[in-house]
């Protein structure tokens, strides 16, 4: 059920949409393709269709049936702002989440240029939730530092980057405008591998910007590790909300 899940920064995903297409480096060994395209064919099944985006308007609702708050992925099995998904959708998705704020929003993102576009403009009111969060995926520095730069001027209440997969360090961030850092190795087949001291690094100007540090997992003799320890102590920092 899209209301559990094993991710460690969440308590449930929502899959509004699925399906995606491969953008950047980040996406060559994606989780979310390789699980959906296991079931193409099968009749009946949510990925009959295997990782083809298509809309599911049937899943728009869950949020308001959950009656215990939960932090929530928006799209784990896809992203929000694919250039394939009208605005008038992404709206309405955007207003389950307004009329969901017992619940805490994460939306993550490969394409944050039409993502600042839409809080700039027809859905600006979503910059001004609290309980919405908007991220950007950052695996390297050619690809992933430009959409920081993009979030850095997308209107949020909290803005946040998850690193992972990190595919190689990033060099001095700019993290003007950041509240929040999750970052972890990728996992299953061909996994690349996360050194430790690109961890650090990050770990290091986070301290020093004071913004808060979530190691979420590392790949160790290829067995998925949650919730690693870097320098003898988790690091399992989250923002503080009101």
């Amino acid at each position: 059920m899209s209301d559990k899940t094993k991710i460690e920064v969440v308590d449930a995903t929502w899959n509004p949409v699925r399906g995606c297409t491969r953008i950047s480096p980040g996406c060559a060994n994606c989780y979310a393709k390789r699980f959906a395209e296991r079931f193409r064919g099968v009749k009946g099944h949510p990925y009959e269709q295997g990782f083809d985006l298509r809309l599911v308007p049937a899943k728009l609702d869950d949020p308001l049936r959950w009656r215990k708050p939960r932090r929530v992925l928006v799209n784990s099995m896809s992203d929000l702002f694919h250039e394939a998904i009208a605005d008038e959708y992404i709206g309405r998705v955007l207003n389950v989440m307004k009329r969901s704020a017992r619940h805490t929003f994460q939306v993550l993102t490969k394409r944050p240029k039409r993502m600042r576009a839409l809080l700039r403009g027809p859905l600006a009111y979503g910059g001004t939730l609290n309980h919405v969060w908007w991220g950007v995926s950052v695996e390297n520095r050619s690809h992933g530092l430009p959409r920081m730069k993009f979030l850095r001027d997308t209107p949020a209440k909290i803005r946040f980057l998850v690193l992972e997969p990190l595919l190689e360090g990033l060099g001095r961030l700019n993290l003007d405008g950041i509240h929040w850092i999750v970052v972890g190795a990728e996992s299953g087949p061909g996994a690349r591998p996360l050194k430790l001291d690109w961890v650090r690094a990050v770990r290091d100007q986070a301290q020093a910007a004071g913004v808060p540090l979530f190691f979420k997992q590392q790949v160790v003799n290829r067995r998925k590790v949650s919730l690693p320890l870097l320098d003898g102590r988790q690091w399992t920092q989250v923002p503080e909300t009101s």
